[in-house]
C-alpha cells in the first residue's frame, strides 16, 4: 500500500468523513490480507485501538493511550522471550516519585 502522509493529513484536514472511510477502508484492507487465523485478533485488537481513540479528548491523549498499550504489550513478549530463553526477567524498575515545579512567570 502506497502512503502518502501529506495527503492524509490534507484530507483530515478539510474532509474528516472521507479520511474516516479510507481510514476504516484502508485497515480492513489490510486485515484482510493477513492470515485467516489471524484476523479475528486483528479485527479486535483494531476494535480496543478504536475504542481508546474514541475514550480519549484530544489526539495527544490518544497517541499516549496507543504508545502505553505498544509498551505494555513489548513488555510482555519481553518476558516471554526470556521464559523462552531460560533468562530471568530483570526485577521491575522502581517507579520514581515526580515532583511538581511552580510555572514561572
Amino acid at each position: 500500500m502506497e502512503f502518502d502522509v501529506d495527503e492524509w493529513q490534507r484530507l483530515a484536514r478539510e474532509d474528516p468523513r472521507e479520511f474516516e472511510r479510507r481510514r476504516q477502508a484502508a485497515i480492513e484492507s489490510l486485515i484482510g490480507q493477513a492470515p485467516p487465523e489471524l484476523r479475528e485478533r486483528l479485527r479486535a485488537l483494531q476494535c480496543r485501538i478504536d475504542l481508546e481513540r474514541r475514550r480519549a479528548k484530544t489526539p495527544l491523549e490518544a497517541t499516549v493511550r496507543l504508545q502505553s498499550m505498544m509498551w505494555e504489550r513489548f513488555g510482555q513478549l519481553r518476558e516471554t522471550l526470556m521464559a523462552l530463553s531460560g533468562q530471568s526477567a530483570p526485577a521491575p524498575a522502581r517507579r520514581a516519585r515526580v515532583l511538581p515545579f511552580n510555572k514561572r512567570d
